[in-house]
């Protein structure tokens, strides 16, 4: 297998870059290597093992759900593949001396897939939506520093800000801050998305495919290269192995190093290995139980190796790692309060907690999402009980374990979470007092909402790394959650596949530049 790199430069200079002009005529499709066109037309069946859980992108927290919904709509910023910041929907921005005013020029001819002209009318509804609590989008928090949205002009658009926000360019590239037309609703696009992306809805049959075909009218300088794109639902790893081996399937996107191994073993398959910033977690839930006591959860995290795990679950294809995972900002796991396990301080943890006779904790597993959950899990378990830490595992299937998990309803939570290139929009949301995702995360402090304002404020690079080793401390000091490792992903394709390009952030983006031909 292929050993991918970190493009840390790249990610570092996308995010020096923060609230400072940027512009291009062609976007992010010009990114893609050159000289991987491919034949147009046809249809690329990529395999995945769980269904969408949602068609909503504001929503969309799932893996599979983020990769199609990428490939559906449009945002203002994009990473390109080394995850620098480039013009999305916005084709350049500037912001003002002060840092208190963002002002994005929109490009022109752009449509919905439904035909209708997108303009700074939809990206003033869109953004005053997001923000707007009862909608519960799932990015809110990413805007928190925006006072008001004015559409100025109908290719302008003005972000009024309470001061510089130094990762707002990156968060605006997620789906999750996808441009919507102004006169869709949230059940009508959960139906039948319309977006600006390089592909839009063809079919879908529940628990089985969705199929995407190319938009001929997207902004981008060159359309999609496949004709269609078959999302094919296959229940596990192994088995898409042998629909590819079978001609059934083009490309898929392993989490099981034994299973890339076993796809490449077969001579037919080609197989990529490329590091990730997503992170593996067991999260815990200090509003919860025996979990309020900060000692029990430093009971767990000094309870348990966490090379173990990864040795366990995933052959030992990744590292072990602390909170943050993006290469310019990386946490040093070595500085945690048990950097190597420690059963003897785990004791003693528990002892201060007045539970010396041990705990029960309840945790879901999802099975189906990721493939290394549930080895992870009964890793957990088995090093946990020898510290009379009793892990109470429920494997649930992909789509009850994502609706349990949004609604906070777990004591801990085996998960795979995705890593961003920039600390504010990976934890942002979760760790601060008025994050939407703060009731899933399970804990908080005004040390931390200090620090992620801080973050916010400061463009000196230095100084925003000293910020966020600070939050990465005060995380693993709390044992808030116990980060576990750090992985890879293994994108395999069948010979005649051309022109993909796998990313450190998991993005299935440049499914547009590929072709099976």
């Amino acid at each position: 297998m292929h050993r991918g790199a970190f493009s840390a430069a790249g990610i570092a200079a996308a995010l020096s870059l923060v609230l400072t002009a940027c512009s291009s005529s062609s976007g992010p499709s010009s990114s893609a290597p050159a000289g991987q066109s491919g034949g147009q037309g046809g249809t690329l069946v990529v395999g995945v093992t769980s269904d969408p859980d949602t068609l909503f992108p504001w929503k969309a927290t799932q893996f599979t759900a983020v990769n199609v919904l990428q490939n559906l709509y449009g945002t203002l910023t994009e990473f390109d593949k080394d995850l620098n910041v480039v013009p999305g929907l916005a084709e350049s921005w500037e912001s003002s001396e002060d840092g208190k005013k963002l002002t994005l020029k929109l490009r022109q001819g752009v449509t919905f897939a439904d035909g209708s002209a997108f303009d700074s009318q939809d990206v003033k509804a869109s953004l005053d939506k997001i923000m707007d609590e009862k909608t519960a989008a799932v990015a809110r928090a990413s805007l928190s520093s925006v006072k008001s949205v004015e559409a100025s002009d109908p290719n302008t658009v003005v972000l009024e800000l309470t001061g510089p926000d130094a990762a707002l360019p990156a968060n605006l590239a997620t789906v999750n801050m996808a441009m919507l037309s102004s006169d869709d609703t949230e059940e009508k696009l959960t139906a039948t998305p319309n977006g600006t992306g390089p592909f839009t809805l063809g079919k879908r049959v529940a628990s089985q495919s969705i199929t995407l075909t190319r938009n001929d009218r997207y902004w981008g300088a060159e359309k999609a290269k496949a004709g269609a794109v078959e999302f094919r639902v296959i229940p596990d790893e192994s088995s898409i192995v042998s629909a590819m081996q079978s001609g059934n399937v083009q490309l898929a996107v392993f989490n099981d190093p034994l299973v890339a191994q076993t796809a490449e073993g077969g001579g037919t398959i080609t197989v990529a290995k490329t590091p990730q910033l997503n992170y593996h977690a067991l999260q815990l839930n200090a509003r919860r139980g025996d979990l309020k006591d900060v000692n029990v959860r430093l009971a767990v995290q000094c309870a348990i190796d966490r090379k173990q795990v990864l040795d366990t679950a995933a052959l030992g294809e990744g590292e072990v790692t602390g909170p943050i995972t993006a290469p310019a900002f990386k946490s040093d796991p070595a500085k945690r309060p048990c950097p190597t396990r420690d059963l003897a301080k785990a004791a003693d943890y528990l002892g201060k907690a007045g539970k010396a006779g041990g705990v029960t904790i309840k945790t879901i597993v999802s099975q189906g999402e990721y493939a290394t959950s549930v080895n992870e899990a009964q890793n957990l378990k088995a090093q946990l009980a020898e510290a009379k830490i009793n892990l109470e595992l429920e494997v649930l299937e992909s789509g009850a374990f994502v609706d349990r998990w949004v609604a906070a309803d777990f004591d801990a939570a085996v998960a795979l979470n995705g890593g961003r290139p920039d600390p504010d929009g990976s934890y942002g949301r979760y760790f601060t007092g008025d994050g939407n995702l703060n009731k899933v995360a399970g804990y908080q402090s005004p040390e931390l909402d200090e620090l992620f304002a801080q973050g916010k404020a400061t463009t000196d690079q230095a100084a925003r790394k000293a910020i966020y080793d600070r939050v990465g401390a005060h995380l693993e000091d709390n044992a808030a959650w116990i980060w576990l490792f750090a992985g890879y992903t293994y994108t395999a394709t069948t010979a005649n596949v051309t022109g993909f390009v796998p990313m450190a952030s998991g993005s299935l983006q440049y499914l547009r530049t590929t072709s099976a031909g």
